[in-house]
């Protein structure tokens, strides 16, 4: 039995060996029509001029104004904003500050339900205990309207126990920049931001 195995062995390599002596060194090579290859040059980097630049870095910040415009604009619509300012002006011709914190200085305005706030932060003075004001109460009179140059103009009434005060402001067009002027107890303005904003108790 082991002489049969071996001769089979001897008679298998021998053909092996007999079929790769036949292969051609060069056998050729028919393309699958199947196949087809799209061959890909890497880019090569865009070398911006000054100008460019410049352009494309106005470009996208007038898109971001665009949207920031837009959700301002929606919030003043719905009725669920906040106005952060960043400085104020006490009476109508008074100084303006800027030394203040938005958290504590702005407006609020939660549907029918409004707050208007501002703090000078001097330490315990003051009608709120922050240097300031703070009036809140129900909003009436609620008139909004879009002017031609694109800015919207929102007016109303806030009344409650602390205040009486008519209320005007302007968003500014692209932008979500405004002022909102207060008249009615202390005269202020506010200069800042507008920011869609719905609190808790209002949801």
């Amino acid at each position: 039995m082991k002489k049969i195995f071996l001769a089979l062995s001897a008679i298998i390599t021998m053909g092996l060996c007999a079929t790769a002596q036949n292969v051609p060194d060069e056998v050729e090579i028919v393309t699958d029509e199947n196949v087809k290859l799209e061959m890909i040059t890497p880019a090569q980097p865009v070398q911006e001029t000054e100008e460019e630049v410049k352009a494309r870095e106005k470009k996208l910040r007038e898109l971001t104004d665009d949207v920031a415009y837009a959700k301002a604009a929606n919030s003043l619509r719905r009725g669920y904003f906040v106005l952060v300012a960043d400085n104020i002006r006490l009476g109508q011709t008074g100084y303006r500050r800027y030394d203040i914190n938005g958290n504590s200085n702005f407006v609020l305005f939660q549907n029918t339900d409004g707050i208007i706030q501002y703090a000078l932060n001097t330490g315990g003075s003051g009608i709120n205990g922050l240097g300031g004001w703070t009036g809140k109460g129900q909003v009436r009179n609620k008139r909004i309207k879009e002017k031609d140059n694109g800015d919207v103009y929102l007016e109303y009434d806030l009344v409650g126990s602390s205040v009486d005060a008519h209320v005007c402001i302007t968003l500014y067009h692209n932008s979500k920049r405004a002022v909102a002027d207060i008249v009615g107890g202390p005269h202020i303005t506010f200069y800042g931001e507008i920011l869609p904003y719905r609190d808790k108790d209002h949801r």
